[in-house]
């Protein structure tokens, strides 16, 4: 058993390693060197059906194959690899604790280090996976693992809205730059 103190210390810590999370810097990038609005389309997100998936988690932007595939943010690398539907992807843990999810990647830049600044660049842009046969596109997510709950709405499986960030909204303040 934790003693009082041990508990108090524990949870202090803890609640530290949260809140840093949320005040870290968070620069943001369009991840497809180049991409500006015109590159996707404004309704994608959440848009049902979508396949065994239901509904779209995220947004497709489009460009060439070979295009730069840039960090987001910076984020501190989870998973790099293959996966059936994502094709070839990178998972990465970014500020404000949100995972980064980008797929149908071409190629993952080689030598990929675990820590990777905003702006870098981490692959290049494919039609790998569930995309293969379609126009290149980098499928981009963001998953908060802190639940936002007001964001959640009646639409199709609605509740995971409060985990599932509309990126979008993430690339309009990228723009803005």
């Amino acid at each position: 058993m934790f003693s009082f103190k041990k508990r108090w210390l524990f949870l202090t810590v803890l609640i530290l390693i949260v809140v840093t999370g949320f005040i870290m810097p968070e620069p943001r990038f369009i991840p497809v060197k180049g991409a500006t609005a015109a590159d996707w389309h404004k309704d994608t997100f959440w848009y049902e059906p979508w396949g065994s998936s239901g509904v779209h988690k995220g947004i497709d932007i489009f460009g060439n194959t070979g295009t730069e595939v840039l960090a987001p943010t910076n984020i501190l690398i989870l998973y790099q690899g293959e996966l059936k539907k994502g094709g070839k992807v990178i998972l990465g843990l970014g500020p404000k604790w949100r995972l980064h999810y980008l797929a149908h990647l071409d190629s993952i830049a080689e030598n990929l280090s675990t820590s990777v600044s905003a702006g870098s660049v981490i692959a290049t842009l494919g039609a790998t996976g569930n995309a293969k046969g379609k126009p290149p596109h980098l499928h981009y997510s963001i998953i908060s693992l802190i639940p936002y709950p007001h964001l959640m709405d009646s639409s199709t499986q609605g509740m995971k809205k409060a985990f599932y960030l509309n990126p979008i909204e993430y690339l309009e303040i990228a723009m803005k730059k």
